[in-house]
């Protein structure tokens, strides 16, 4: 959590952000680009702004009060546009400073593959956080899964999760399984409550005390329309 980063030894600290910033980089980038950055722009402004955030040890300085690190990175990011670009200064900052690997070669096309829409580029960030978020938390499922020898099971069950594909029935995924489908349901019901326990414990990677977890959540679920 971020509140628990004053705590850590620095270089846990540090670790943790980068770890942070290195996840939660492209909803940044969208912003950018949708507040009408070029692609140059963006990928600079990126870049020069997680070297000054680490060279500044930004998640030592985040204030618990002032709650979630999508907020913070987002108005940093913002001050740090409008005060602080300029294009040779960006293409000099981060000496010495761990830049955070951002894979801008599949990033623009990422962006370009986002639905048209009229929202603004503070909602378009947030929705691309939360999906970010929940790619991160299906991608340490099925590592959970696969490690667990259920990789098939994960596989046919996923759909049961998030509802973004039409799901099957119960009866014909037993037949698939090779499983009742009484087993099947039981084992929907464990992998969803195994995906909540991870979606909770992402969320608490990014918000500054337990009890915020559940308003962020609520947050980011509204952000992708569920």
């Amino acid at each position: 959590m971020l509140a628990a980063g004053a705590e850590r030894s620095s270089a846990a600290a540090d670790q943790a952000l980068t770890t942070l910033c290195e996840t939660y980089w492209y909803p940044l980038y969208a912003f950018l680009r949708s507040r009408g950055s070029t692609v140059e722009d963006a990928q600079d402004l990126n870049q020069a702004f997680f070297a000054r955030v680490l060279e500044n040890h930004a998640l030592r300085q985040a204030d618990p009060a002032r709650g979630r690190f999508r907020s913070f990175l987002l108005t940093a990011l913002k001050n740090f546009a409008s005060n602080e670009y300029d294009r040779e200064t960006t293409r000099k900052r981060g000496g010495g400073v761990p830049v955070v690997s951002l894979e801008f070669e599949s990033a623009e096309g990422r962006f370009q593959m986002e639905p048209p829409t009229h929202e603004t580029p503070e909602r378009i960030f947030d929705r691309r956080w939360a999906l970010t978020l929940l790619d991160r938390v299906l991608s340490r499922l099925k590592a959970e899964m696969v490690a667990a020898g259920r990789d098939v099971q994960f596989e046919r069950l996923k759909t049961y999760l998030t509802g973004d594909e039409p799901q099957l029935s119960y009866a014909h995924t037993a037949t698939e399984l090779g499983m009742s489908e009484g087993a099947v349901k039981v084992a929907v019901h464990r992998l969803r409550r195994q995906f909540r326990d991870l979606l909770r414990d992402e969320i608490a990677q990014t918000v500054s005390s337990p009890e915020e977890i559940d308003d962020e959540l609520r947050h980011l679920w509204s952000a992708v329309g569920r």
